[in-house]
């Protein structure tokens, strides 16, 4: 078969992702198998495809494979989250594009806009996860809005009811006003902004005497209940019992005294509007202060306000400080910067409102899920996360999650006068009503208007995807799953939220591992953004560079738990790489066999090194993937096959020109080239599973290969061999600083130690040096040869039988250069070995490698001493 001249990636990723499909390769069905399921983070139904989706499906599906290589039955399971706010606000802005308002809409004429609009553009981001390669099992994919999953949040939201763990209060609410939405505490953003300080008198009722407050928010002066100041502070004990006069609306308010008050910040007093500020409601609820709500739902000016009905708070802020001026009430204006909230969805600066919301008790929910993370029965990696769950488990407050909104799951409660009836469907509901109401009809209940937080049914997903509420012998083979990939600026939102639902309702953990991706940024640490123009366009770059290119590049460069600082080149890269072992299956595709030939010394000592050396670097592999140091695997694996595979071992075997090569050898390479591909698999599939098909040495399919099993390796062999490349090396540098050809034979010799002797004892080893090096002859003497270039390798000095003409005051120079970086490194190894706590702490087999590295050390010092004491004495 004749093989392409270059790799293109275009021509066959499509050809093997069907492949795959149509094998089923992806789907999973509970069997006798060991199970290894993740779930996917949910992208929302709005999203397309970018570069933090790219890294956090791209090491989902290197975990995946590695389990479907590993004979364990993986199931990936993929889907979307319906995004309530997102979504609406999308569907929203369509209809006003078609001249179509949502207040023209009933309930039900909205919602099939909305499932329109999702049928139609909604999941993109699914299929163009495919062209990354990603092996979900497509036959699973959920959506948090389809049938299942909403039946799981329904019975959730009935049983935590049942259970005294839902409620519903009236309370201080985050408030969006463009979403027209409450939210909870994590969807709101916390970012210091410039903005002003204003400083205001009130006029004491009754005298001409006044009281300044200060206020970043004097729209909301229209609703204060009450000036505030310290109990114990002496500049307004006279104050005592005496009202204020509110600029402007001429409202009558007391003066009220509480320590909640901090008398050394501005002026020591505080304006009080309960309607409107978190801590100020509960200063209205202890002195039963009225509630003046002057704002409507979108942020205009209620007529409660008084003045300046139906205009913009924003706006209002500059019209009121006009009139306050006017008025002779504003003292000054001064900068000032401090922490402003807004929406995490719209941008908009939330209000704080008071609301009648329904609420999760998280404080009974949270106990059982913080002793998981922090007994690592569920593991965090990195494990410094730990922390920060921590500090918020411990702090937690109750879950807001009713929304003021249409799409979404519906609040499974129905009112009738007082009473509320909360229940899996209507049916059920009018059942506990008639129990109280026996004439009660289905027209007189009205079921709440509010949908859940879209959170609400993401933290059922490790149950919901598997049916968990109606099908539990699928759940219990596949739950709790194996390991979570996700962002850690969401631990708060999804994952500890996932924690305490698993412990809820299934009494275990829902995932053993949570392994918490980085940021992906820009070179200079900036996160990607469209704003920015930073954030490349991730299909784009799949048409460029490959789907193996893209996934090399996002791995390259990603340390476990740390930021991504992404460049384009890295993706040219792995790019490159695909090109590096293409060529190499070209090479090898292209020697002549010749079937009389017996396998050399050569060849034979090359193949087990090279089996060797992939041991070594499958037994590495299995400690980097169990702690998720996926950049470092990825970056071994490269390191092998393009230093030791196609740049060491290709050319140990690689026949003269013109020459064929031995069966045997070629056989090997070929399987060994195999044994590549599946090591490589889960980082690269495409190019794999096309080379794997094109070496034509197993059945079936690269992806379907199993994994090499643990095996001990020959560590003498691969410290031989290391010892050989080194001198190759050597010599190869002395070629180009003298100019020697490399197509020159040249003889070498070596003094003979213990060392040398052990070196060259096995069989093919000299042969080997010879051909790499390109010598006319190798010897072993008991003297050193008095003539030509002596220089040190390993640690024996050897001498390459060249006449030049040296520079002694030159050589003297390098010589005491490296003797002084040889005493240098053997200081910094006499220090860990001096260290006490090192050398009884540390694993026997490190310190022996210490010890090692103090005896060539040694050794090369005493070598390159006598070299300098040589040189000095020839001038």
């Amino acid at each position: 078969m004749e093989i392409s001249s270059r790799y293109n990636p275009s021509e066959i990723e499509d050809k093997w992702y069907a492949h795959w499909e149509s094998k089923g390769y992806f789907h999973s069905e509970p069997d006798e198998r060991e199970s290894y399921s993740i779930v996917i983070p949910p992208p929302n139904v709005t999203g397309v495809l970018h570069m933090g989706h790219m890294l956090n499906n791209t090491i989902q599906d290197v975990l995946i494979r590695k389990a479907r290589l590993d004979g364990k039955n993986a199931c990936w399971v993929p889907g979307t989250d319906h995004a309530s706010i997102a979504t609406e606000a999308k569907v929203v802005r369509l209809l006003r594009e078609q001249g179509i308002k949502k207040s023209d809409l009933s309930r039900e004429e909205f919602l099939a806009h909305a499932w329109e609009w999702k049928e139609k553009y909604g999941g993109i981001i699914l299929k163009q996860l495919r062209r990354l390669g990603a092996s979900c099992d497509w036959e699973r994919t959920s959506f948090t809005m389809d049938e299942t999953r909403s039946d799981a949040v329904i019975k959730a939201f009935v049983d935590l009811y049942n259970k005294g763990k839902l409620y519903r209060g009236l309370r201080m609410v985050n408030w969006d006003p463009e979403a027209q939405t409450v939210l909870s505490n994590e969807e709101v953003l916390h970012n210091e902004e410039n903005g002003h300080l204003y400083h205001v008198k009130y006029l004491i009722e009754g005298t001409e005497e006044y009281i300044t407050i200060a206020t970043t928010r004097p729209e909301t002066i229209l609703g204060d209940s009450a000036v505030a100041v310290h109990p114990e502070d002496e500049r307004y004990q006279h104050l005592r019992g005496k009202n204020v006069i509110v600029p402007l609306v001429n409202r009558v308010v007391p003066i009220i005294f509480d320590d909640y008050v901090t008398m050394d910040f501005g002026t020591g007093a505080l304006k009080v509007t309960p309607a409107h500020d978190v801590n100020d409601y509960e200063l209205g609820k202890k002195h039963e202060l009225e509630t003046i709500d002057v704002f409507n739902a979108n942020g205009t000016i209620s007529e409660a306000g008084q003045l300046y009905i139906g205009e913009d708070r924003f706006a209002v802020r500059k019209m009121i400080k006009k009139d306050l001026d006017a008025a002779g009430s504003l003292v000054e204006v001064e900068n000032y910067r401090h922490s402003i909230g807004r929406s995490e969805r719209t941008n908009a600066v939330v209000e704080p409102r008071l609301s009648l919301q329904w609420y999760v008790n998280m404080e009974s929910l949270a106990k059982p899920a913080l002793e998981a993370v922090m007994s690592d029965e569920v593991c965090f990696y990195p494990s410094n996360q730990k922390n920060l769950y921590k500090h918020w488990m411990e702090n937690i407050r109750d879950w807001c999650i009713s929304r003021q909104l249409w799409w979404g799951h519906r609040i499974p409660a129905w009112f009738y006068k007082e009473d509320v009836f909360v229940a899996i469907n209507s049916e059920e509901a009018l059942a506990q009503a008639k129990e109280k109401y026996p004439e009660i009809s289905m027209d007189d209940l009205k079921q709440d208007e509010d949908v859940l937080d879209t959170w609400f049914s993401s933290w059922l997903w490790p149950i919901s995807v598997f049916d968990g509420f109606n099908d539990p012998k699928t759940l219990a083979y596949y739950y709790p799953t194996s390991v979570l990939v996700t962002g850690w600026d969401i631990i708060f939102l999804w994952v500890a939220r996932m924690v305490m639902a698993g412990y809820e309702w299934e009494e275990k953990r829902p995932f053993k591992h949570v392994y918490f991706t980085g940021m992906v940024r820009d070179q200079k640490r900036r996160k990607m953004s469209k704003s920015l123009g930073n954030s490349p366009d991730a299909l784009k770059l799949i048409d460029d560079f490959g789907a193996d290119g893209v996934r090399f590049g996002m791995l390259s460069c990603s340390p476990a738990g740390g930021d991504l600082l992404f460049d384009e080149k890295l993706c040219e890269q792995g790019r490159n790489f695909c090109n590096k072992i293409w060529n190499a299956l070209r090479l090898i595709k292209g020697w002549e066999v010749d079937d009389e030939m017996a396998q050399s010394e050569i060849n034979a000592l090359s193949v087990l090194w090279i089996e060797e050396k992939l041991k070594e670097l499958q037994n590495s592999l299995k400690d980097s993937y169990s702690t998720y140091r996926l950049s470092e695997a990825m970056m071994n694996i490269y390191s092998f096959v393009w230093n030791d595979f196609c740049s060491w071992y290709l050319e140990m075997i690689k026949p003269a020109y013109g020459a064929k090569i031995d069966q045997k050898t070629l056989d090997q390479s070929l399987n060994i080239f195999s044994k590549i591909c599946t090591v490589l698999h889960p980082f690269m599939p495409f190019i794999t599973e096309e080379v794997w098909h094109t070496l034509k040495t197993q059945e079936g399919d690269c992806m379907m290969s199993l994994s090499a099993k643990e095996e001990a390796f020959d560590k003498e062999l691969l410290s031989s061999i290391e010892g050989i490349k080194e001198l190759v090396g050597k010599i190869r540098d002395l070629r180009n600083q003298h100019g020697i050809k490399m197509k020159e034979k040249l003889d070498c010799s070596v003094v003979s130690t213990e060392n040398v002797k052990n070196l060259y004892n096995r069989n093919g080893v000299t042969d080997t040096l010879i051909k790499l090096a390109n010598l006319g002859s190798f010897s072993i003497s008991e003297k050193k040869a008095q003539n030509g270039i002596a220089f040190v390798s390993g640690a024996d000095e050897y001498v390459l039988d060249v006449e030049l003409d040296v520079d002694i005051d030159e050589a003297i120079a390098k010589a005491e250069e490296e003797l002084a970086y040889q005493k240098g490194f053997l200081n910094s190894v006499m220090k860990k070995l001096s260290n006490e706590r090192f050398v009884q702490n540390a694993p026997e087999q490190v310190v022996a490698k210490e010890k090692q590295k103090q005896q060539d050390a040694e050794d090369r010092i005493k070598i390159l001493e006598q070299q300098v004491k040589d040189f000095k004495a020839k001038t």
